[in-house]
Parts: C-alpha cells; structure tokens; sequence
C-alpha cells in the first residue's frame, strides 16, 4: 500500500482530493475533489487506478497514469 499513500498524499500536497476504494484486486477511485467519478476504466464497476498484488513476490501495478491524471485533470476543472 506504500505506492497508493504516496499516490494520495503527492496529490493532497498539490490541492487535489482523490478518495478511493478497494474490490480486491481492483482499485477505484471513487471521488475527486469531492466530485464522484462516473467513467469505468478496465472495469464494469469503476475508474480503476490499480491493480493489488495476488501474489507475495508481486507488486502493485498502476494502470495507465495517463489515463488516471487525464481523468484528474477533467474533474479539477468542473
């Protein structure tokens, strides 16, 4: 989880909010600056951000942060 809070807190430091929400292995976010995300992104249910590990020798992997800070950027302009 060492990634995520890094994650989290970069974006705290520079005004943006982001909640999020797990459905292991599947890592949503949920909320923006309050704002609750509509769009899906590699999944039925949610904007995926990241994918946890299913085994020990692996690590958490983002999914395209293209993608995830294109959708920040969208949401901090609403």
């Amino acid at each position: 989880m060492d990634k995520i809070e890094i994650f989290v807190n970069r974006l705290k430091r520079i005004g943006i909010d982001i909640e999020l929400v797990s459905n292991y292995p599947w890592i949503y976010m949920t909320k923006i600056n309050g704002k609750t995300v509509k769009e899906t992104f590699n999944a039925n249910h949610g904007f995926t951000i990241a994918f946890l590990p299913v085994r020990k020798d692996q690590e958490l992997v983002f999914t395209d942060i293209k993608e995830i800070f294109k959708l920040i950027r969208k949401y901090k302009k609403l």
